[in-house]
């Protein structure tokens, strides 16, 4: 039977006392950047019990004037990639003509679109349960010129 080394024992207690010095810094001064050694907001913060649920969606207007949902099968971009990209969008409105460039490559038989917007729809939550009421929120908005 092999045991350690004392030189052994000193580097794995140093390496345990170092990694909880890092969970417990992260753990109060940390953000989730710094995760695993920082909180993970996503798992470990709640929603308002009484506040609004955000669901996003990208849609498009063509031609004809019809609303068409702008989703990965028709686009190749993930409602993801747009969510994790709004504050951008919201701040240059133009780069929604990227997503009816995408629009138009993977369905070329379609009209083409004249109009982009991304769309918030809020769901009204009460004591933790939907209402079953919304509104919604055009919070970025392309038109080809």
């Amino acid at each position: 039977m092999n045991s350690l080394t004392p030189r052994g024992r000193w580097i794995r207690t140093a390496a345990t006392v170092v990694c909880g010095v890092l969970l417990l810094g992260g753990t109060l001064f940390g953000v989730d950047d710094d995760f695993p050694f920082g909180p993970f907001r996503m798992y470990s913060t709640a929603p308002d019990p009484n506040g609004d649920a955000k669901d996003t969606r990208v849609e498009g207007v063509d031609a004809a004037g019809r609303t068409v949902q702008i989703t990965e099968g028709n686009s190749g971009i993930r409602r993801a990639e747009i969510e994790g990209q709004e504050q951008t969008y919201v701040s240059a409105p133009s780069r929604l003509s990227e997503v009816a460039d995408a629009y138009a490559a993977h369905t070329p038989a379609a009209p083409a679109l004249t109009t982009v917007r991304i769309v918030v729809r809020w769901h009204g939550i009460e004591h933790a349960r939907p209402t079953g009421s919304y509104r919604d929120q055009v919070i970025a908005e392309w038109t080809r010129p």
